[in-house]
């Protein structure tokens, strides 16, 4: 069982760090901003890095990784500055994919350095008693009840439950006559952690939990539309893997569910929470990740600057842009807005779905959000391709850009302008260590 972080909030609340401005555009031979890091060889900043396209394209490690993290940590094995994983995927638990990692680049992972797109689901307590219906793949009842839910219920179990649902593939149709009698505990809600391998059958699983009140197998109601909670993680559209070209991410399958519902019922779809990258939420919870690090090395200087390494524009160069933008607006001194369920974008279409709130206490499972900037640093070697015919989307741009990111984020092509744009993850390094004057001990 995965032993939880401790609460931040009464621990960290010394008054935040002055800001100041992030630095746009390419990267270059810019003068350090941090001396204080140099002279007492402490970090003041963390780094936030992605997995696929920065570290591995698919299974094949990105050769500049071994190289990059050999510059992360001392000669026994420590890293010498607070390093999180942010990943958009969903399919294994933290565990699990820390071992990958320490495989992968040579270097001890800790657990609690990795952070799933699911991970921001232990603070969403009030579903924790629930059943609930869960999508995706992987060890899905273990990643659940890892997180905390009680009474997770996967669509193979509810298809084996009510076998007259699946009926799109005729080869998989059952023989029998007459509707199942097995009981089912009341459906509360969906979680929906990554990309399932049958679409047919979890989309039409799915659409009649929703269209049921949570008891598939009951006729569709009008009194239904008001749909039971949904909850999603990782809304990538796609991701690049050994293929030549970007693969169907989990925020393709969404686009399908958001469809069937609104040509089914002529309403939206509508999510209690969505999170992975590019949501304010994951952002914050990857802040308090960072946090927990510097505390457990007893690195007394506050965290004032967060670099989000990534390869793709409209998740990771996005999101720590959006959360950068939510830093700066805030206040030094007064309260920060409260964060909405599911951490929305500056501008969002007129369409966008209102969220209910995830309930009561939730945001005191997070520290306040402390850091004075977030920096985005794009990496070619992933989903961005300089040499690729589509230029770089940016506000000056004079031709319609296709968003693709989710329906529920406002397309604003500020937040798409990466503040550096690097070949590797290992020049991203070298890098963040010049523009912070840092010189490790």
């Amino acid at each position: 069982m995965r032993r939880a972080l401790p609460p931040l909030r009464a621990l960290l609340g010394a008054a935040r760090p002055p800001r100041l401005p992030a630095p746009r555009g390419m990267c270059g031979p810019l003068a350090g901003r941090s001396g204080h890091s140099a002279l007492r060889g402490l970090p003041s900043f963390g780094f936030l890095f992605d997995i696929d396209g920065v570290l591995v394209r698919g299974r094949t490690p990105i050769p500049a990784a071994r190289a990059a993290f050999r510059k992360l940590v001392n000669p026994q094995g420590q890293f010498l500055v607070p390093v999180v994983f942010v990943t958009n995927a969903g399919d294994c638990l933290c565990q699990k994919k820390a071992e990958q990692l320490s495989h992968l680049l040579g270097v001890p992972i800790s657990q609690d350095q990795v952070m799933m797109s699911h991970s921001p689901l232990r603070m969403f307590k009030r579903y924790h008693e629930k059943c609930v219906l869960v999508s995706g793949q992987g060890p899905l009842l273990d990643i659940a009840q890892d997180l905390g839910f009680c009474q997770p219920i996967t669509i193979d179990t509810l298809r084996e439950k009510r076998p007259l649902l699946d009926a799109v593939d005729h080869d998989r149709r059952p023989n029998v006559l007459s509707p199942s009698a097995v009981e089912l505990p009341k459906i509360e809600a969906v979680v929906l952690f990554g990309e399932p391998v049958r679409w047919e059958t979890s989309l039409q699983l799915i659409i009649d939990v929703l269209l049921t009140s949570g008891y598939p197998g009951n006729p569709y109601g009008q009194e239904s539309y008001r749909h039971i909670p949904v909850l999603a993680c990782n809304m990538d559209l796609m991701w690049v893997a050994e293929a030549q070209s970007p693969r169907f991410g989990h925020g393709t399958f969404m686009v399908c569910l958001e469809n069937i519902y609104k040509k089914i019922t002529g309403k939206d779809l509508k999510y209690e929470a969505l999170m992975g990258k590019p949501s304010r939420l994951t952002y914050q919870y990857a802040e308090h990740l960072i946090r927990a690090q510097a505390l457990q090395r007893s690195w007394e200087q506050p965290i004032q600057t967060l670099y989000a390494v990534g390869d793709n524009v409209m998740t990771d160069v996005y999101g720590a842009n959006l959360y950068n933008r939510y830093l700066q607006e805030s206040s030094g001194s007064g309260p920060r807005a409260p964060l909405p369920a599911q951490a929305a974008a500056g501008t969002a279409p007129a369409r966008r779905a209102q969220p209910q709130q995830p309930g009561p206490g939730w945001e005191s499972e997070l520290a306040a959000a402390a850091a004075a900037r977030c920096s985005s640093v794009l990496v070619c070697t992933g989903v961005y391709d300089p040499h690729s015919e589509v230029a770089l989307p940016g506000r000056d741009s004079t031709a319609e850009n296709v968003f693709h990111g989710h329906r529920d984020f406002g397309f604003d092509p500020a937040l798409v302008e990466p503040d550096h744009i690097v070949p590797d993850v290992d020049a991203a390094v070298d890098l963040v260590f010049r523009l912070e004057n840092f010189a490790p001990p």
